[in-house]
């Protein structure tokens, strides 16, 4: 399939206001279904734990870097004898070959999402839809533009703005929106405040996951995020689920935390014309 944008030509960026509400995919309507909780945490004891409290609150569990590198396949067992739903992401990045045999090392693990790298090109993701492309395999997520990163950080790396568009990070999102659809892959990993601009461009089936999520008022503290947003935002912006890690697990009361964005998703998605 020919690329559908040279890599040296900037892409055409709709203008799009923060808070524009986007086209809302036709998606889930529960909430649960809408909310990982991200499990950054160091061992499977932990791990388990924190699933424990959050019994009823949460069937979606994102494995990260910290965690499989820890536990490995151990804690992944554990997360399906319970009947959850797992998000691997591992960020795969590597040569094509190498990505391709990541994926299907993992593809009978019975994780139903897994992340590869957006930035490792169009025939290193097309290499993993490929060796995705079997029963029982995950459905594959391209990251964009990581959520701790900003425009100084992408000028530094060598990633110019594009000509009038004045935003380096929107438009490397886009540019590598439009290198994953033309690998096969649908699903996107944004932040916030690109998910609206993306969802007018892929369209109201794609699935965009928006980590970044943080609580509405004074208690949302500084960390090393930089484009963060609260779950009503990210909702009515046109995000098909939720990524939510230490507002949740490192909660007095992660059950109680959980429950009030479930709660906000609801609210937002309420709010959403029909």
């Amino acid at each position: 399939m020919q690329n559908p944008m040279p890599p040296t030509q900037p892409p055409n960026l709709p203008a799009h206001p923060v808070d524009e509400i986007a086209p809302q995919p036709p998606g889930p309507s529960d909430p649960l279904d809408r909310l990982i909780v991200a499990l950054d945490l160091p061992s499977v004891a932990a791990a388990i734990e924190m699933v424990d409290r959050l019994q009823g609150a949460c069937r979606w569990f994102k494995v990260g870097m910290e965690l499989y590198y820890a536990a490995g396949n151990r804690i992944i067992e554990q997360l399906r004898e319970r009947r959850l739903n797992l998000f691997l992401d591992l960020k795969l990045h590597d040569i094509p070959n190498t990505v391709a045999g990541a994926v299907r090392s993992v593809s009978g693990l019975g994780a139903s999402l897994l992340t590869v790298h957006a930035s490792g090109g169009e025939r290193m993701m097309r290499a993993a839809a490929e060796a995705a492309n079997v029963p029982g395999a995950p459905s594959l997520l391209a990251v964009t533009v990581l959520t701790s990163s900003d425009a100084a950080e992408l000028r530094a790396v060598g990633v110019a703005d594009a000509p009038g568009s004045g935003d380096a990070v929107r438009a490397q999102v886009l540019r590598l929106a439009q290198l994953a659809r033309a690998a096969g892959i649908d699903g996107l990993v944004c932040s916030a405040d690109e998910v609206a601009a993306l969802r007018h461009h892929m369209g109201p089936r794609a699935r965009l996951v928006v980590p970044g999520i943080r609580p509405a008022g004074p208690e949302a503290g500084p960390d090393d995020q930089r484009r963060v947003a609260t779950a009503a935002q990210a909702i009515a912006r046109g995000a098909s689920m939720l990524v939510v890690g230490r507002p949740i697990t490192q909660a007095p009361d992660p059950a109680r935390a959980a429950a009030a964005i479930l709660t906000e998703i609801d609210s937002a998605q309420r709010a959403q014309p029909h």
